[in-house]
């Protein structure tokens, strides 16, 4: 692949992953923008594919595992929060990523039901994230765990 190959796939992957946020953020979506949601996020990942380290795969499979949690799709959810565990595990990622890796296990698993699984996720998010080097990184993580719903 050429220089200007690899920056255009960079640029793509991270203008797609910003997009994919805006629309998380929205407090009411279309049906059609939830559609562009999943296109954006998956997008993003197909092209950190191409330039990618093994983090900002592991980060891109968490995005697309949050936008289908949202979206209450919970196989889709719990698919892609595995495979951003696997490429934890397999990379030796630690810190914010890995515990945003049990993040997503916690919500995908809160959406398809799975109680006892959720609260074992939010306990190893917790314990990963209390070792999560910067401050604001543990603050994120912390808001983004109470807002994980396991009735």
């Amino acid at each position: 692949m050429n220089p200007q190959e690899k920056k255009a796939h960079k640029i793509f992957a991270v203008g797609l992953f910003n997009h994919t946020w805006t629309l998380l953020d929205r407090k009411r979506r279309s049906k059609e923008e939830d559609d562009e949601m999943v296109h954006a996020a998956h997008a993003s990942r197909f092209h950190w594919g191409k330039v990618g380290t093994a983090k900002n795969l592991a980060i891109g499979e968490w995005q697309i595992s949050r936008v289908y949690a949202v979206l209450k799709r919970a196989d889709p959810a719990l698919y892609h929060a595995r495979r951003n565990l696997d490429l934890c595990r397999a990379h030796r990622i630690g810190d914010f990523t890995l515990a945003f890796a049990y993040e997503a296990l916690a919500r995908a698993s809160a959406v398809a039901g799975r109680r006892g699984e959720a609260r074992r996720y939010l306990k190893m998010a917790e314990r990963v994230g209390a070792r999560i080097r910067e401050k604001e990184d543990r603050e994120l993580l912390e808001k983004d765990l109470k807002s994980i719903r396991v009735s």
